[in-house]
C-alpha cells in the first residue's frame, strides 16, 4: 500500500469518514462502518474452532497463517477496514413455503440471482474511487468473501451487528440476510464503536430449527453437520446420517436465519442482479435434475451455484428426490441417471431410488388394508 497523504488532519479524516458513509449508501450499501485491525479475541475463537475440526474439509480456513486475523499481514500497511453490508432478499420470494413443498428445490436465497461477489466488489471499487477523488491516491484493497478475511468479525467491530447464536452477524433492523464486503485501507480514519450488545437473550430458535443439529454451542457451528457445508463445500459423498434431514435443500440452507425473530425486519432488496433467475426460487426437483451439463453451465453462468459443478449439483438433487414424496415421475428421473458416469452421482441415485421404493411399498400396503 502507498503511504498516507500527510495533508489530512483529524478534522479532515472525520469529515472523510462521514462522506464515505454517505457515498456508501448512495452506492446501494445499507450500512457502512469503520474499524481498526485488532482481531485478537476473534483470533482465539478461530483457533479453538479449527482445533475442534469444525471446519471439515475447508482447509482454506486453516491456511495463510495469521493473515486472516491480522489484516496488516494480509495487506501490509493496513490501518483501517471499511466494512459494508448489502441486503439481498428479493421482493416476493417465498421461503418457508418452498421448504414445505418437498417436490420443489430449495436454493439458499442468497444464490437465486447473479453472483454477488462481482457486484459488491465493483461498488467497493467505486467507493475507493470517490475517496481518491477527494484525497488523492491512497492504499486500498477490496474484498468480498474472496480472501482470508474475518468478515463478520470486522463487521461486528465496525458496528454493523452482533454475533447470533447461529454465528451469523445479526442486525437489529435487518436480521442477517445481507452480504458483507471490506475495503482495507492505509487511511487512519476514525473508527466506529463496535456492536458489543447482544440481543438474542434466551432465544434459541436457530439451534432448535437446525435440521442436522449443526449449531453445537452458542455461536459455534460444526460445519461437518451443516447443510450449507454438505451441499456446497463437501466434495465427496454426503453422509447418510444427514441425507434425510437435508430434505429438499439442494444448495445451502437458510433455516437458522429464517426462524430468527430479527428476520422479520429484513427489507427487500431491489438490486436487479439479486432477482431469481430461471425460476430457481420455485423450480421442481425433477426439472433441475433433468438439466444436461450444458444447461447447467448455461443457466448458472454468473451464479454462485456454478462453483459446485454439475456432478455435485446432481448429487444434491438426487438426495432431494430421495426425500420427495413417491411418484412415478421421480422414480423415472432417478432411473435415467443410474448409468451416469460418476460414482458419486450413482451412489446418491441408488440411495434415492431405495427411498422411493420404500415409500411406494408403504403406499401399496396402506391401499391394501381393508
Amino acid at each position: 500500500m502507498s503511504s498516507l497523504t500527510t495533508a489530512l488532519d483529524a478534522t479532515d479524516l472525520s469529515a472523510l469518514a462521514d462522506s464515505i458513509k454517505t457515498w456508501g449508501r448512495e452506492l446501494g450499501f445499507q450500512q457502512v462502518g469503520i474499524t481498526d485491525t485488532d482481531l485478537e479475541t476473534h483470533e482465539r475463537y478461530l483457533e479453538r474452532w479449527l482445533a475442534a475440526g469444525h471446519h471439515g474439509e475447508m482447509d482454506f480456513m486453516a491456511k495463510h497463517g495469521y493473515k486472516r486475523t491480522r489484516p496488516n499481514e494480509l495487506i501490509p500497511g493496513t490501518l483501517r477496514v471499511i466494512s459494508v453490508r448489502m441486503d439481498y432478499l428479493p421482493p416476493e420470494v417465498e421461503t418457508t413455503k418452498v421448504l414445505g413443498q418437498p417436490d420443489k428445490a430449495y436454493v439458499s436465497r442468497y444464490a437465486l440471482g447473479r453472483d454477488y461477489h462481482k457486484l459488491i466488489r465493483k461498488r467497493l471499487a467505486r467507493l475507493a474511487q470517490y475517496i481518491e477523488d477527494e484525497v488523492g491516491p491512497f492504499g486500498y484493497r477490496a474484498f468480498v468473501d474472496s480472501a482470508p478475511v474475518m468478515e463478520r468479525a470486522l463487521a461486528q467491530k465496525a458496528g454493523l451487528g452482533w454475533f447470533g447464536k447461529n454465528s451469523m452477524l445479526l442486525n437489529p433492523q435487518a436480521g442477517s440476510l445481507f452480504f458483507l464486503g471490506e475495503l482495507y485501507t492505509d487511511l487512519p480514519l476514525p473508527v466506529d464503536e463496535p456492536f458489543d450488545s447482544e440481543h438474542c437473550g434466551s432465544c434459541s430458535a436457530c439451534r432448535t430449527a437446525c435440521p442436522t443439529g449443526a449449531i453445537v454451542d452458542d455461536k459455534v457451528v460444526d460445519s461437518r453437520r451443516c447443510i450449507s457445508y454438505l451441499t456446497i463445500e463437501l466434495h465427496g459423498s454426503i453422509p447418510e446420517a444427514y441425507r434425510e434431514a437435508i430434505g429438499n435443500r439442494v444448495y445451502g440452507c437458510d433455516d437458522c436465519q429464517l426462524v430468527c425473530p430479527f428476520t422479520r425486519f429484513t427489507r427487500a432488496s431491489h438490486e436487479r442482479d439479486f432477482a431469481p433467475r430461471h425460476d430457481l426460487d420455485r423450480a421442481e426437483l425433477v426439472t433441475l435434475f433433468a438439466w444436461s451439463e450444458e444447461e447447467f453451465l448455461t443457466k448458472t453462468e454468473g451464479s454462485a451455484i456454478r462453483r459446485i459443478g454439475y456432478e455435485r449439483w446432481l448429487r444434491n438433487l438426487a438426495v432431494g428426490l430421495g426425500n420427495a414424496p413417491w411418484s412415478e415421475t421421480v422414480e423415472a428421473a432417478l432411473r435415467a441417471r443410474l448409468a451416469y458416469p460418476s460414482d458419486l452421482v450413482r451412489e446418491h441415485v441408488h440411495w434415492a431410488l431405495e427411498r422411493q421404493r420404500e415409500k411406494r411399498e408403504r403406499l401399496i400396503a396402506v391401499s391394501r388394508k381393508p
